[in-house]
């Protein structure tokens, strides 16, 4: 049966032969096919765009809620930064680790990332093995920077997670040991041991920029393929795509910043 083809393109009736070859027996313009073929032709084409479309507007959710969570992740770690010996952020720690409530939410935060990245990396294979050979010379395109270098920016994005995982998330399971002479719920002095480590705060910095450059096309992206992209608002949500990948990254960036220059 022929491939998936427009209306215009030229079928090819191939008769095959031994050792894996095949002889042309014909070609005709595909609007003399019979109908049904047309129309399995046309269906294919359809499903494979919906398949596309539904893949994209899940990840467009799952990074959604992903951004929502960024900004409470955010706002707990800020608390390292008061005066208290970690009373607050020891307290909104326990409190995340303890609540029932919460560990139903971290399930679907898991799910979120495992769903995110899977159907970000499907569909980035499925786009270079629709062009597996680069153009030598590239033109106009309107994709922007950021937009062309998702996929880079995630994989950083991810190999920082592991290891923010390894450090804390893996220690509550038991999967891990804590530091040295540091309890294994003690989350206040194990961020303080690894910010006091100059090298890993300004690697969490330069993450934290990789993180920008992601979240600056990944929120305009979701609104976008979530349909909602018209003259009217779009600009709205590009200055609250620039705010947010610019203030989240940054606030995230103080912590460090703090250990190093003030703390």
């Amino acid at each position: 049966m022929p491939s998936s083809l427009n209306s215009n393109s030229i079928v090819s009736i191939f008769v095959p032969l031994a050792g894996n070859q095949k002889y042309e027996l014909f070609s005709l313009p595909n609007q003399v096919l019979p109908v049904k073929y047309q129309i399995n032709n046309r269906m294919g084409n359809k499903l494979l765009s919906y398949s596309s479309i539904t893949k994209k507007i899940v990840m467009a959710l799952a990074g959604l809620f992903l951004i929502t969570f960024l900004v409470i992740h955010l706002a707990i770690n800020l608390l390292l930064l008061l005066n208290d010996k970690g009373a607050a952020y020891s307290g909104a720690v326990e409190f995340m680790t303890t609540n029932p409530l919460i560990k139903i939410m971290e399930i679907f935060l898991f799910g979120g990332f495992a769903v995110h990245i899977l159907i970000g990396v499907t569909i980035q294979i499925q786009n270079w093995m629709a062009r597996p050979v680069r153009y030598k010379v590239e033109g106009f395109s309107h994709l922007s920077f950021f937009s062309k270098y998702m996929i880079h920016t995630g994989a950083i994005i991810f190999i920082f997670l592991c290891v923010h995982f390894t450090n804390f998330y893996f220690v509550k399971l038991g999967w891990v040991n804590p530091p040295a002479g540091v309890g294994k719920e003690d989350f206040y002095q194990m961020a303080n041991l690894l910010f006091a480590d100059k090298f890993y705060a300004i690697l969490y910095i330069v993450l934290m920029i990789f993180l920008g450059f992601h979240l600056h096309h990944a929120f305009q992206s979701a609104f976008q393929t979530l349909g909602l992209n018209h003259t009217k608002y779009t600009p709205f949500i590009k200055a609250v795509s620039t705010f947010y990948s610019v203030v989240v990254p940054l606030g995230f960036a103080s912590i460090p910043l703090f250990y190093i220059f003030i703390k």
